[in-house]
């Protein structure tokens, strides 16, 4: 008979509990804990207050190497090289804290949603883990970008010092930029 430890198991509530509170998926939460899909599925709708969203996780890299994904996603991977080379933190727990700090250098609103999710980024580390991505420095500004590591890299430019013409035209922009001209008229 396997004993179950009581504290095991609160640990792992606990870390599921942070989990949802930064937005994670319900495939993320059952890869890094050992509780059950039925107690995870529980613990999403208490706190919550809704059934966890269904569907797939994201897993094309294209997504990390566009405008404004690859600025966050740099910002986030560097975050997160940082903590797990100097703060002696692994795994999720390295995960968690760069998201942490991750959203607090983007100055995420609560009515916000950040580019980053806590899945994306999640994702982006397996993504570096299992080469398919990795870090280049750019040649402008010298900072390290998420690149594809199979491209040719060796006079990257990143989006910021070579911005793509059609950077910054989102809705949200289209939006901002309506409203603004409806107030000035």
């Amino acid at each position: 008979m396997i004993k179950k430890s009581v504290v095991e198991e609160a640990e792992q509530i606990q870390l599921a509990i942070e989990l949802i509170r930064l937005g994670a998926r319900l495939q993320m939460l059952e890869s890094q804990t050992t509780l059950s899909r039925e107690r995870l599925i529980k613990l999403y709708k208490e706190l919550k207050g809704v059934s966890p969203p269904k569907g797939m996780l994201p897993f094309s890299t294209d997504w990390f190497l566009t405008w404004q994904p690859n600025i966050h996603s740099s910002i986030f991977l560097n975050i997160y090289n940082f903590l797990v080379e100097y703060a002696d933190l692994k795994g999720i727990h390295a995960v968690m804290k760069a998201y942490k700090i991750y959203l607090e250098q983007v100055g995420k609103d609560a009515q916000d949603e950040p580019v980053l999710s806590l899945t994306r980024a999640w994702t982006l580390v397996r993504f570096v883990e299992s080469r398919m991505l990795k870090l280049v420095p750019c040649t402008c500004c010298t900072g390290n970008f998420v690149v594809n590591a199979y491209d040719l890299n060796q006079n990257y430019q990143c989006g910021i010092c070579h911005i793509p013409s059609r950077a910054g035209k989102t809705k949200l922009a289209k939006e901002a930029l309506e409203k603004s001209l409806a107030v000035n008229a």
